[in-house]
């Protein structure tokens, strides 16, 4: 059975940073994503990383979103730098493409002014 755990949010000043965590059991090290999700809206993806590495970032985000990966641990991270009151939503990571029936509870990150 598949299970992504993500963790690291919480309450962050602008300009801050943050490392948010999600570790997969159940499913190997598939190629990864991760989302958000803010208040009132849809959830959009924010970054990806393939099976071997190689990594994107959505357009919007590049040079603040930051994601990777420890294969020993079964763990993707999304490093987060000059966090932005816009960037206050719940994060969720499941495969890339994403599985319908994988979401996880995600986390919250909240970035206060």
């Amino acid at each position: 059975q598949v299970q992504l755990v993500e963790s690291g949010g919480g309450l962050v000043q602008a300009g801050g940073s943050m490392r948010l965590s999600c570790t997969a059991s159940g499913i190997g090290n598939p190629a990864m994503a991760w989302y958000r999700q803010a208040p009132g809206k849809q959830r959009e993806f924010v970054a990806r990383i393939s099976v071997t590495g190689v990594t994107s970032v959505q357009n919007d985000l590049r040079g603040r979103f930051t994601v990777a990966r420890d294969y020993d641990k079964n763990t993707v991270y999304l490093q987060i730098r000059n966090l932005q009151q816009e960037d206050t939503a719940v994060y969720y990571c499941n495969t890339d493409p994403p599985s319908t029936n994988s979401w996880g509870q995600g986390t919250q990150v909240t970035v206060s002014s």
